[in-house]
């Protein structure tokens, strides 16, 4: 049953200023006609050389605002300034429960609580008491530790195995593109008799390439072989010379050449990272000519479309005119617009796809992923027919599709009958 929203909130008060049965809790959501000033906000307690703190660690649209308030006043001015923000969702664990709050549409509150039951995959192991940790600094769980060579090797992290400031971003995209491929690989085969071959196309400094060598080496299975391409000389040069530092040789190599001509048979998974505008086509297109059984690529520079749609093509659709009239809108909306055509052709050809955000704005504006499974299903009518018209709509040709043109395509309007007679 609903209850009054200052009874739920004072409950929720009473356990937020308490730093002995306090684990964890998060706000978040709106109310219905205001908005809080933060999209999501944790506390915690902490340990700290002055004694326990409340951290707090608010999140706007672009990054993470963090503070530890000394339990006393410090800390309940704090919740209560909290308390008084318009979240429509507050969710507390404790030690002996998990608390959630919900605010209605008119305003009262459903409270919901039940016994607490820590996750296994919790990032800090728990203290001896079943507590969470409180250790001020968190160890996140690494797909690959920052300590490993390759890292070093590629000039991401220092001597001692630190990520360096300015090769952060770097790190992240890299770690988050592992995330993003790990849930995946239970749908390629395991090959026999050979390595897993994987490529990576458009590589640029290989540190996508050597992550996910290192990272598919050591979840077992078969041994990997993996080929970086990219037209750069100095790219093949500077791949080579790391995988002799790292004594991997014979299993990373490094092809000099343009993605659409790189001498390569096969592949069992393809990456491509920030390929510049139609390399990323050409590395689908690859891909799909290889009947890769998985492929992630984040697309970059969609110059494409937007050239297309500049031009003129059949003209926007009425009513959309605004969407191409001014240029930061147009570029915006080439951007969504080639990817959904992407996404589109994928699926024609026998793929289900995912379309996704693998990192945060902050690390890279490119930060759309397009992943791929293979599974050799017909089309569905309905999708080629939204297709045929998206293009004809706006009077596109999407490269991609001209790099997977065949005899009767999914995509191709059938031929039209001959006259009579």
């Amino acid at each position: 049953m609903p209850v009054p929203l200052d009874e739920a909130l004072a409950q929720v008060r009473e356990l937020l200023v308490d730093p002995d049965r306090l684990v964890r809790a998060v706000a978040a959501g709106r109310r219905r006609s205001s908005v809080p000033r933060w999209r999501k906000v944790e506390l915690r307690p902490v340990d700290l050389h002055s004694g326990r703190c409340l951290q707090v660690t608010a999140y706007d649209e672009r990054q993470a605002h963090t503070s530890n308030q000394a339990y006393g006043a410090d800390a309940t001015a704090a919740v209560d300034a909290l308390l008084a923000e318009p979240f429509g969702n507050w969710h507390v664990e404790t030690t002996e429960t998990t608390v959630q709050v919900r605010v209605t549409k008119r305003g009262q509150a459903q409270v919901h609580r039940r016994a607490r039951v820590a996750p296994a995959d919790a990032p800090d192991p728990p203290t001896p008491d079943g507590r969470a940790s409180r250790a001020h600094d968190r160890v996140k769980v690494r797909l690959l530790d920052p300590s490993e060579p390759l890292w070093r090797a590629l000039g991401i992290t220092d001597a001692s195995g630190v990520v360096k400031p300015s090769r952060q971003d770097k790190y992240r995209q890299v770690e988050e593109l592992l995330r993003a491929l790990d849930p995946m690989l239970a749908t390629v085969p395991v090959p026999q008799g050979r390595p897993l071959q994987v490529v990576d196309l458009g590589c640029g400094n290989a540190a996508l390439t050597f992550a996910a060598y290192r990272f598919l080496s050591l979840r077992g299975g078969a041994p990997v072989h993996l080929t970086g391409v990219d037209v750069k000389s100095q790219a093949r040069e500077h791949g080579a010379a790391v995988a002799a530092e790292l004594g991997w040789s014979g299993d990373v190599e490094f092809v000099e050449s343009t993605v659409a001509h790189a001498p390569l048979d096969n592949a069992d998974i393809v990456l491509a990272l920030h390929a510049c505008d139609t390399a990323t086509d050409e590395a689908l297109a690859r891909a799909v000519t290889w009947q890769a059984p998985l492929i992630l690529a984040s697309p970059c520079c969609h110059h494409d479309i937007q050239r297309q749609l500049t031009a003129g093509g059949a003209g926007a659709p009425a009513p959309y005119e605004a969407l191409v009239r001014h240029g930061i809108l147009r570029e915006r909306f080439a951007d969504v617009l080639t990817d959904a055509l992407r996404a589109s052709l994928l699926r024609l050809v026998g793929y289900r796809v995912e379309v996704l955000e693998f990192t945060g704005s902050v690390h890279t504006p490119r930060n759309t992923l397009i992943r791929a499974v293979h599974t050799g299903a017909p089309p569905a009518v309905d999708q080629v027919a939204q297709y045929r018209a998206l293009t004809a709509a706006w009077g596109l040709t999407p490269r991609l599709q001209t790099l997977l043109a065949w005899e009767g395509a999914p995509w191709a309007e059938p031929p039209s009958p001959p006259p009579p007679g």
